[in-house]
């Protein structure tokens, strides 16, 4: 399977800043609405961006342009603010997203443990989605709960001092609800 963190551009277009993917109604009615909050309209890029996620669950290149058309950048400009947050993805994601914090603090708190233990239960690697689409797990450079570590996310709801065991009970809720 290829890595979430690479964008479609390549297996799409040659030159994705050629192809446009306009934005739906409510997409430019809330972009709009954003836009209003700032001085510049570049300055609501990162709303823009979470606001087309919302409502296909990842950020196309076609959809990175029409932004860029939108807010008055360059594609390249809106992609690099894209790629800086990992939380705005630019490939699909599974139904349910499991975030693995691996920074020093978790990393030596049993970070490996649990990745170990999450690739084996799923049978996918890190960056990797499950064939029916319902988990994608990342490993993600720190969630700001160090003193909590390790921790990860699921579906946005984070969870502290985690053991191989408490994860896999994590993943199997998250398989049960989707």
């Amino acid at each position: 399977m290829t890595p979430i963190i690479a964008t479609d551009a390549a297996t799409h277009c040659a030159d994705w800043r050629l192809k446009i993917e306009p934005l739906n109604e409510h997409e430019e009615t809330a972009i709009a609405a954003q836009i209003h909050h700032y001085p510049q309209p570049q300055a609501a890029t990162i709303e823009a961006l979470k606001i087309v996620q919302q409502q296909q669950g990842w950020v196309s290149d076609g959809k990175v342009k029409a932004i860029a058309q939108r807010l008055k950048m360059s594609p390249d400009e809106v992609d690099s603010v894209a790629t800086f947050y990992n939380k705005i993805y630019r490939q699909p994601v599974g139904r349910t997203v499991i975030s693995i914090c691996d920074s020093v603090s978790c990393w030596i708190m049993g970070y490996q443990g649990l990745a170990q233990a999450v690739t084996q239960e799923l049978n996918i690697a890190l960056g990797e989605t499950t064939p029916d689409g319902a988990i994608t797990l990342l490993p993600t450079p720190c969630l700001g709960a160090c003193d909590h570590a390790p921790v990860a996310i699921v579906d946005d709801q984070l969870t502290r001092q985690l053991t191989p065991a408490s994860l896999i009970l994590l993943v199997r809720r998250a398989q049960e609800q989707t």
